[in-house]
Order: structure tokens, then sequence, then C-alpha cells
């Protein structure tokens, strides 16, 4: 009996979605780049990543576009080694003030600076190929990140995650867990679901504008999501914070999805568009 109750969990807990932004979000993201690019630049990604083995990280590959799209957080249980690189994944704006990414961005070390630095890396030929290949994982993560909108505005309080917050009927989270877990795996998973299907939704005569802009416009189109983030929660962005703990309820959830949804859609497309201008 006890066997089979062991059984009986794990393939439950196989069946339960357990991804989160970290993962679920940033394969989305790079997995609609992959199908969007031209296929002379496909093909140039992929020649990249058969080099990964020269990042020397065995215990984080990335050998595939969604293998990548994470070794950027994988490489941050090499402590010392990546240390570096830790403010690289966000930059918090406060969402109650202007827009200002220079004043939130010392010596290039956010996530959009590093984006652009990404960019020219992967662009130069004459760079040795690990360097072009760490340029390629950084960009495909950092993509992500920046549409992830509490990687982009914040309260200053750790990019949502000192904002307690319930999601629904489940207690104890916060503004970032939420969005980086909970709300992107229903979102995503929502029909039509998945990568292909959130790309699906997007008419193809709308994907260029929709990858335009600039990294700077990305980063305060993000910053005006994680406003209306707060705001969806306590029904003002800059509202006191409430003695009891805010919950997001399924109606406000619901509005919440098909921005979600934007969001990744966005990156891929806008990802896609830099691996397009840096390699075809």
């Amino acid at each position: 009996m006890n066997r089979v109750l062991l059984m009986l969990a794990a393939l439950l807990g196989a069946a339960t979605p357990a991804h989160a932004w970290w993962e679920y979000g940033h394969e989305t993201v790079a997995t609609i780049a992959m199908a969007s690019v031209k296929p002379q630049t496909r093909a140039r990604i992929e020649r990249l990543l058969a080099r990964s083995d020269l990042l020397e990280t065995p215990t984080c590959p990335a050998r595939t576009i969604e293998q990548a799209s994470v070794w950027a957080d994988c490489v941050k249980n090499l402590k010392d080694r990546y240390s570096y690189a830790y403010n690289w994944h966000y930059q918090n704006i406060d969402v109650c003030r202007p827009f200002d990414l220079k004043a939130n961005c010392p010596d290039g070390n956010c996530v959009a600076r590093q984006i652009e630095r990404d960019v020219r890396l992967l662009a130069d030929r004459s760079q040795p190929t690990r360097v072009r290949v760490e340029a390629l994982v950084f960009l495909v993560h950092f993509m992500g990140d920046l549409h992830q909108p509490l990687h982009a505005g914040d309260r200053h309080d750790r990019g949502g995650n000192d904002m307690k917050a319930d999601y629904g009927f489940r207690p104890n989270s916060n503004l970032h867990s939420i969005w980086d877990g909970l709300l992107a795996d229903r979102a995503i998973s929502t029909p039509p679901g998945g990568p292909i299907g959130i790309l699906s939704t997007v008419p193809v005569a709308d994907r260029p504008a929709e990858a335009a802009g600039t990294v700077e416009d990305w980063s305060r189109e993000s910053w005006r999501v994680a406003h209306d983030a707060y705001a969806a929660l306590l029904g003002d962005a800059c509202a006191p914070i409430p003695v009891t703990r805010p919950v997001l309820d399924n109606d406000r959830i619901v509005t919440l999805i098909p921005v979600l949804r934007h969001q990744v859609a966005r990156g891929g497309l806008r990802l896609a568009r830099l691996l397009d201008e840096s390699l075809g």
C-alpha cells in the first residue's frame, strides 16, 4: 500500500505544472523566438549552441534554446563564478515616479544595458566563439527577464518580493512570485497554450509592429505593466501598504492572463528580431 501511495504521489507531482517564469516563461519566450527567426539565423543559433561546452558549465547545459533560456539562472548556483551578473537580471525602477532608466542602471548593471551589450557581442564576428556563445545565452534569458514586469519596475520592495499577497485561495505568496509562477503558469497554459499557442494569437501582419522599438522602449513598457500589476493588487499602484495581506482574486486574475500572455509574445518576437539582426 505504501508503495502504491508513493507511486500515485509521484504521478500527481509529474502531472502538476511545476514551472514558473523561471523556467516556463523563459522557455516559452525562447521557443517563440526560435520559431520566428529566419532559417539562416536559426542555423547559426544552433551552431553556436553546439559549442556551448566552451562555457564549461556542465551542470548548466545550453545545447538547446530552451536550456539556454534558463542558463543564466542556473549558473547562479556556481556562486562566485558568476556573482558579478546578479544585478543584470532586473532594473527596479520606481513605478510611482517618472520612468528613468539611466538613474536605475548604475555602470550598465541592469537588464536593459546587458541586452544591448549582448547584441553587440553576438554581432561581432571577431569575438572568440566562447564570448559569442555566452552573449547568446545571456541575451535569450535577459529578454525573458525584461518582459516579466516585476523585473522592470517595483516599489523599492525587491521587485515585489516584499509585497506580501494571496493568490486566489492560495495564501502566503508575494507579488513577484505571483507573476513569476502562479499567474505565469496559468496564463501560459491557458488555451491556446504553450509557445506556439501564444504565437498563434498574434496575427502575422501584426508581428513586425510588436517587435519594433528599442530596448529602452520595451523597458518603459514593462515598467508600465509593473505599475498596473501593483494597481491590480492594491487598487491604486501607489497606495499605502495595507495592514492585512491583499488578495488577487479570480476576477482580477482573469483580466491579467491576457496581459501576461502578451508580454510573453512580445518577448519572443523581439528576441527573434534581435537575433536576426545579430546573426542574420
